[in-house]
């Protein structure tokens, strides 16, 4: 029955350790070998990534990657853009005047310039570590207004991001796809970009439809996809929302919580 499964990869696919355990792989492994295409669905660049889609053989041509919470979806082994909805560099420069107001930093993802800041901060370096990507030190407000931008994020520490998030102008959610995807995270898309956005595009380019995919989550920027898919999962780790939205919860990342959504609904193990 079901033919695409969407995994996130932080607190999902990953353990604690950053590690997709022995079980989770085998059972990713057999469910390709029964015909079911995986894909992972995260907020990293595919530089962010690719170890993982090495490791799990997520490579050739009939492998797909969804990156930037769903701005980008690209075949593995060209890059071929599938869908790919972007923001600009006014929004960029916009929100980074807003992060400045509220007191909280801010950092981005340019086509051309990679990992862009206004200066160094702590959840900035966090995330350079995380994806393998260098710091590119920008003034947003120098950006080119048509400059393509992935996505605009707004970091800090938990209580003051959480200040930060409510004082943010309504409009703003209006304008732009806004999910958090870490207590320390606060990511801004374009309207039309979210993960759910992401696995629909595939899955209409692979000939499926939403009953035929299964979506797997913790996270705010999960929401999306896991509303759109036939089985929407949600990690024994994710939050309450997550929760109470997704129709199957499974056990915790450290629990082989994706292998064993795999084996009870792919595999029938």
């Amino acid at each position: 029955m079901y033919k695409l499964i969407a995994l996130d990869m932080d607190g999902t696919l990953l353990n604690s350790q950053g590690q997709i355990s022995p079980r989770t792989h085998a059972a990713i492994q057999a469910a390709r070998a029964g015909g079911v295409t995986v894909v992972l669905a995260s907020g990293r660049p595919l530089e962010g990534m690719s170890r993982y889609l090495v490791e799990l053989g997520l490579t050739g041509q009939d492998d797909y990657v969804i990156c930037y919470n769903g701005a980008l979806v690209q075949q593995v082994a060209d890059q071929r853009i599938i869908r790919s909805q972007l923001l600009t560099g006014s929004d960029a420069s916009a929100i980074a005047k807003l992060a400045h107001e509220l007191e909280v930093n801010v950092h981005g993802f340019s086509v051309t310039q990679g990992l862009i800041s206004p200066r160094v901060s702590t959840y900035t370096e966090h995330e350079s570590r995380l994806i393998g990507m260098p710091i590119n030190l920008i003034d947003f407000a120098t950006l080119p207004a048509d400059e393509q931008i992935m996505k605009v994020m707004m970091i800090d520490e938990p209580p003051q991001l959480s200040r930060a998030i409510e004082r943010l102008p309504a409009e703003l959610h209006e304008r732009y796809t806004v999910v958090r995807s870490a207590p320390f995270f606060l990511e801004f898309m374009h309207k039309q970009s979210n993960k759910g956005t992401g696995v629909a595009a595939l899955a209409e380019h692979l000939g499926l439809d939403a009953t035929q995919v299964i979506a797997v989550g913790d996270a705010g920027n999960d929401h999306h996809m896991i509303e759109y898919a036939g089985l929407g999962v949600a990690m024994g780790n994710a939050t309450d929302e997550i929760k109470a939205l997704a129709q199957h919860t499974t056990a915790r990342n450290d629990e082989d919580g994706v292998a064993q959504l795999i084996e009870r609904f792919v595999l029938n193990a």
